[in-house]
This record gives structure tokens, C-alpha cells and sequence, in this order.
């Protein structure tokens, strides 16, 4: 996934604004998710000229984080990196929060944004109108240097090709992430050179890295002498292949997973070796620890691993190097892609670990018990109103064989009975809320017959912007089910408060300042706006046929639907 087109025909652009769109689709690119300004007339002009396979399907997004997101979440689900476009630095500005959370998630988008005219009169784009001086910044790319892989402005009109598939590279390349072009009006709007032959722009993106063949036959070594091996991983690729290997390597072998922290399902839930989504239950007793491309394994201050346990951090950059401070412990760190590393570890051990039956049925057992406590907790959070554990349950049951999930503080993952793979995606570790419900677009474009669900904490659905993402299913028809958990509150914030101060003033407070949403919205009558089915659900035990409800208003009639869904407070979740 994720490769780059190439045509074998070239058409020769005739403006700088030609030469970016068609190095845009020769470059792999199907979307360019776009809110305009004045600094687009240039770029509408060509779309209106090449020939309609000659660029990328172009989509108005009515806010620039919608954009960014919809990128995002369309990768997650085909890993195809897809471009965004904004206007200016206002439009840019808009658009950091989404460009935060791709860097954190290490997802590649190419990041666009005009830049106001440099020249007054004489060349083509020149400034006409008073926006175009109070726009103007001395270092535009400021606004997310420090997020990016890569930047760079448009100089010439023959180089936006060129310079298109060079960002590409670099974005789909391990690790990868955003880049960012800032695009003059003039270079743009200027033709380019009758010497400046039309040049193929796809790049290729750089091979994976392989482990070094020491390191696996020292980690092989520590495997054969553990006796509770333990691999954490956080997220897998789109493909589901990790997450394939993964479940193979740890039943050969009897070795546990967990997923703290997770913001991409990579076991199913019934795996006999998934020890689930809390690392304090498992820490304690392992003697070896393999983190997979894990940018957070563990919290310092409250669930470490003993001093006693080795443990070996495995991915393409396994220091995180654009993490300023991240003092985990690593005994080996190992440059390789996950994938690669697996199948060379499993080479090194030549055949299944001794005891690996053994550690096998020990796991299925604890796995068991955990999932049936778990689903008792579940039944027991059915009343009015509901637990966030039934919720996830009732989701978890109408998904069927291939729906996913987008979650801002939505969903609880180990409440939930998931089949395989990429089947839940939480909100990065960023924390740029608002994220999901826009995600969930992204990835109903990439699948329109696909059941995608958005669930969404009350602030997060605010922080989405939802009149802009309502706008955006019904003009696109992407009929998603956007859920929302009700509780009127920022508990996120509220837990955060009690966790510092368990006994300050704030925790005993009637009110703890600065957490109440109240008085909400109507979240049903926003949705209502553009023409969604929308329900309110207060008892847990009308949930599972208000879900049944709203799935068959998209099956049969296409329409989007919302739920706005009464959840009790929790001090755990």
C-alpha cells in the first residue's frame, strides 16, 4: 500500500499550479482535501483545465482540521497518504492541531498552504487586496517546523513536480509523517519554461530497515533464558500485517502481548496470548520486555517495569529522537522495521521456546478470566445512565465483520470483542480531540460500503467541529454513525485534577471548576441540520436497538446518523 503512480505519460504542465496537481497524482495522490482563500485562484484555475484523471479528486472541507483528519483516518484504513491544502497562514494555523496528531502518529500527509504574494505589481499573482499584506509572515512554516519531517517553498513554477514527489518520499518513508509546502501566488500562477521538459516526479520511498543480525542473536539468547517474555505494541500498519505476525510469533513462542496505550488494535480480543490494555497487571511478572514500535510503553511514575527486566525497543527510530524527553528504559535498541524483525527473531530461535506450551495455556487461562470479568463489568453498567463498559459492549456487537471504530475519548477497548486487526482507532497520544469524527470521514471515503462509527466524548464532538464534518458526510454522502458519550462534562480534565490533588480543595468542590459543559446543546438537532438520522438514548438498555436503528437508516438510505448517548461519570475512565 502506499506506492506511488506512475502513468508512463506525463502531461506538460503549462503553470507552476499545473506542474504541483499532476505531480500530486503522479505521485500516488487521490484526495487533496482543500479549504480555499485568494491564494487559490492559480491552483482552481488549472483543476478547471487539466484533464480530470490528470489530478487528484479535489474535496471542500469547511474546516481545515476536518481535512487534516480525513487524511489521517483514509490512510489508517489503505495506506495511501493523501494530500491537504489551506489557505495562507489563517488557513494553516487552523489546520496545526490535525498536523500534530499525524506527527505523533506518525502518519504521512503532505501539508500545503499558500503564502501570501511576495511582489506588489508586475508578475503573475501579485497582491490585489489588503489581506494580502496583513496575511504576510516572516517564517510562515513557524507554525509547524517542529512537527513536520520536511518543508519547503515553492521557488519556481517548474519545480512543484519535482518537489512534490521529493515530500512524498520523505513522508512515506519510516518513520513516517507530514511534510509541509508553503506555495507563493507567483510561482504558481507563472508558466513554466518552453525548455522545462515534463519530468516523472515519483519518488520511491526508502526500503524498510532490516535488524542487525547481532542484535537478533543476542535478543534470541534472552528469549530462550526468559521465563515470562512479554511484547508491548501500541499500533500496527494498514495492512494488518504486524498484527498477523504478531499473533503467529507469540503462540509459537508462549509469549504474552499487551497493548497499553493503544491507538491501533493489532490482536483480537480472544487471543489466548493477549494479556490486553493495562500493563500494570503483567509488569510484575516479566522478566524480558520487547516494545514494538511503541512511542509510550509505559508511565515512569506509576507503571514501570522492575529494575530486573530487560528490555529491548524494536522500530524505525527506536529512540523516538523527535520526542524531546523520553527516559524509558533500553537495554537494546533495535533500528528495524517491526515486521522485518519479527520474522528474523523467529529465524534466530530456529524452533518454538521450551516451554512454550507450558506459557501457552497459563495465558489462555488469565486471558479467559480477564475477558469474563470484563464482560460482567459490562452487564452491570446497563442502567440509566449507562456505564462507558456497556456502551463499548453494545458497539462491539453491532460492528459485524468489518466495521471500525474512531474514537476521542469514546470507546473502552478491553469492553470491546474485537475480531482482528485495525478494527479500533484511538485519538493519538497528541491529544488533538476532535480528531475522530472527521478520522471516521476519511476512511468512509476510502469505503463506502464499509460501517464506520465515530465515538466521541461531548467536548471531543464540540472540538470537532460538527457542523463542518455534518456538512461534509451529507455533501460527500459518507454516511457514518457518529456517537456520542454524554456525560456534560470534561472528565478527562476532572480525572486529571483528582489524580494530582486526590485530596485538594477542586476534588471536594461541588463543581470542580473548569469541567462542567453544562448547558449542553442539542447534539441531535446539530446533526438534524443536515438532514441526519439522530437519536438521544438514556437507559443502556434501549442502546442496542437505537444502534440497530440508526445502522439501518445508513444501510438503506445513506443517510448519516448520530447518537447522543447519556454516560454516567467515571473516576476510572
Amino acid at each position: 500500500m502506499g506506492g506511488a503512480v506512475d502513468t508512463h505519460e506525463h502531461h506538460k504542465p503549462a503553470t507552476g499550479a499545473e506542474a504541483l496537481l499532476t505531480g500530486l497524482k503522479s505521485s500516488g495522490i487521490d484526495y487533496v482535501f482543500a479549504n480555499a482563500g485568494t491564494d487559490f485562484p492559480p491552483i482552481i484555475e488549472a483543476m478547471a483545465r487539466l484533464p480530470v484523471d490528470a489530478s487528484p479528486v479535489a474535496i471542500t472541507v469547511p474546516h481545515e482540521t476536518a481535512g487534516v483528519a480525513m487524511a489521517h483516518g483514509h490512510y489508517l484504513v489503505t495506506g495511501r497518504a493523501q494530500a491537504v491544502m489551506f489557505h495562507v497562514n489563517v488557513g494553516l494555523a487552523n489546520a496545526v492541531m490535525g498536523v500534530i496528531n499525524a506527527a505523533s502518529d506518525n502518519i504521512p500527509v503532505l501539508v500545503m498552504s499558500g503564502r501570501t504574494p511576495i511582489t506588489e505589481t508586475g508578475r503573475p499573482g501579485h497582491r490585489v487586496t489588503p489581506i494580502h499584506y496583513g496575511q504576510e509572515m516572516f517564517d510562515q512554516t513557524s507554525l509547524l517546523r517542529d512537527v513536520v519531517k520536511f518543508n519547503y517553498e515553492l521557488r519556481y513554477p517548474e519545480q512543484a513536480g519535482e518537489l512534490v514527489g521529493r515530500a512524498m518520499a520523505l513522508a512515506n518513508s519510516a518513520p513516517e509523517g507530514p511534510v509541509y509546502l508553503s506555495l507563493p501566488r507567483e510561482p504558481l500562477a507563472e508558466a513554466c519554461p518552453d525548455w522545462n521538459s515534463p519530468q516523472p516526479t515519483t519518488r520511491p520511498r526508502a526500503t524498510p530497515a532490516a535488524p542487525d543480525p547481532a542484535a537478533i542473536v543476542t535478543l534470541a539468547d534472552w528469549l530462550r533464558a526468559a521465563d515470562s517474555p512479554t511484547i508491548l505494541c501500541q499500533r500496527g500498519d494498514p495492512d494488518g500485517q504486524l498484527g498477523a505476525a504478531l499473533s503467529t510469533f507469540a503462540t509459537h513462542h508462549g509469549i504474552r502481548v499487551v497493548s497499553p496505550f493503544m491507538t491501533r488494535n493489532l490482536l483480537s480480543s480472544d487471543h489466548p496470548n493477549f494479556a490486553g490494555f493495562a500493563p500494570d497487571a503483567v509488569f510484575d511478572q516479566t522478566d524480558l520486555l520487547i516494545v514494538l514500535d511503541s512511542p509510550t510503553p509505559w508511565i515512569a511514575a506509576t507503571n514501570s517495569p522492575p529494575p530486573s527486566c530487560k528490555v529491548v525497543h524494536i522500530g524505525p527510530d527506536p529512540h523516538f529522537a523527535r520526542l524531546p524527553m523520553r527516559g524509558n528504559q533500553t537495554d537494546i535498541a533495535v533500528q528495524s522495521d517491526p515486521l522485518l524483525a519479527l520474522a528474523a527473531l523467529d529465524a534466530a530461535l530456529a524452533a518454538p521456546l521450551i516451554n512454550a506450551d507450558k506459557r501457552n495455556a497459563a495465558l489462555a487461562g488469565q486471558s479467559a478470566a480477564r475477558r469474563t470479568k470484563l464482560a460482567a463489568v459490562a452487564r452491570n453498567a446497563v442502567g440509566e445512565p449507562m456505564g462507558a463498559e456497556w456502551l463499548s459492549h453494545c458497539i462491539s456487537n453491532a460492528m459485524g465483520d468489518d466495521a471500525v471504530v474512531f474514537s476521542d475519548l469514546g470507546v473502552l477497548p478491553g469492553s470491546m470483542d474485537l475480531a482482528g486487526p485495525n478494527r479500533v482507532f484511538i485519538s493519538p497520544h497528541s491529544g488533538g480531540l476532535g480528531w475522530a469524527m472527521n478520522a471516521a470521514l476519511g476512511a468512509q471515503l476510502a469505503d463506502r460500503e464499509r460501517l464506520v462509527i465515530a465515538c466521541v466524548g461531548d467536548g471531543s464532538y464540540m472540538f470537532a467541529n460538527p457542523v463542518a464534518a455534518h456538512q461534509i458526510a451529507e455533501a460527500l454522502q459518507l454516511p457514518i454513525l457518529t456517537i456520542v458519550k454524554n456525560n456534560a462534562m470534561w472528565n478527562a480534565v476532572r480525572r486529571s485534577v483528582i489524580g494530582a490533588y486526590p485530596d485538594g480543595a477542586a476534588a471536594k468542590a461541588n463543581e470542580m471548576p473548569l469541567t462542567s459543559l453544562a448547558p449542553l446543546p442539542d447534539f441531535t438537532k446539530v446533526a438534524q441540520a443536515n438532514r441526519a438520522h439522530a437519536e438521544k438514548v438514556a437507559c443502556g438498555q434501549d442502546l442496542p436497538a437505537a444502534l440497530k436503528r440508526a445502522i439501518k437508516v445508513i444501510r438503506t438510505e445513506r443517510r448519516q446518523a448520530l447518537l447522543d448517548v447519556c454516560v454516567a461519570v467515571s473516576d476510572a475512565h
